[in-house]
């Protein structure tokens, strides 16, 4: 049986890393900004092992790949308006 911390954890995986970087990686593709781009893509990558981490129970892991991911986030976000 899985526990709530697992379906938490795919929760993360599939939601943010999927539904919610996936619109900004399809914003920075309509914008042409390529470097937004790779940086959202960069994002949707640490929010992906995030997941992993959590699963396998590494609090620091998850702790800075979800910091690394927001940072990336904002930063992809920003040059869309730079």
């Amino acid at each position: 049986m899985e526990s709530d911390f697992e379906i938490s954890a795919i929760a993360i995986i599939v939601v943010f890393g999927a539904l919610t970087i996936g619109g900004l990686i399809a914003a920075t593709i309509a914008f042409g900004e390529r470097e937004g781009f790779l940086l959202a893509l960069g994002s949707s990558t640490a929010a992906w092992a995030a997941g992993y981490a959590m699963i396998l129970h590494k609090p620091l892991a998850f702790r800075w790949l979800l910091i690394l991911a927001v940072a990336l986030a904002a930063v992809a976000a920003i040059s869309l308006f730079v």
